[in-house]
């Protein structure tokens, strides 16, 4: 083997904490490919469901999801403006055994933990209180989004919906 490919393969066995193990080294594969879906960037359009005595309110975000180094997870950020308040954050998304795991840290400092399952051009984020459904339409270019929340986790309600529309 060359050098050079030695020295690389020692690099990713050390990386990835398996070099004096008997775990292999993680393998990009279809899983990872199936993310592909969400790269680029979208500008976000919608507003908040109404709900007794809060009126629903326009919401206008912009989001980001890139390949993080390697292709392995991707890595979402997100800001905007839901009515008059500043939102964003950042998410983490990447392949948890068979299924995909999403951690999205929020700019109130809460931290949102999701399982997100790709079927078909639909893609949903569940999580404990908060889940989305988004079906992909116009060749990928656009995503019809639907949230939820719930303050329970079993009885759900509509909380917002928006259309995402890919410009790059």
């Amino acid at each position: 083997m060359p050098e050079n490919i030695s020295k690389s393969a020692r690099v990713v066995t050390v990386a990835a904490g398996v070099e004096n193990t008997e775990r292999a080294a993680p393998v990009r594969d279809g899983r990872h490919e199936a993310l592909a879906v969400l790269i680029g960037k979208w500008i976000n359009e919608g507003r908040t469901i109404e709900i007794t005595e809060t009126p629903s309110v326009p919401i206008l975000t912009s989001d980001v999801y890139e390949w993080a180094p390697g292709g392995f997870f991707v890595v979402h950020s997100a800001f905007g403006k839901i009515g008059e308040t500043s939102v964003g954050g950042v998410e983490i998304i990447g392949v948890d055994g068979e299924e995909y795991s999403s951690t999205f840290y929020d700019g109130f400092g809460n931290v949102h933990v999701s399982r997100l399952q790709i079927e078909g051009d639909e893609i949903r984020w569940i999580g404990d209180r908060t889940r989305c459904t988004a079906t992909m339409t116009d060749d990928g270019m656009t995503q019809v989004a639907r949230h939820e929340s719930s303050a329970d986790g079993v009885s759900w309600s509509p909380s917002m919906d928006v259309t995402l529309r890919k410009v790059a």
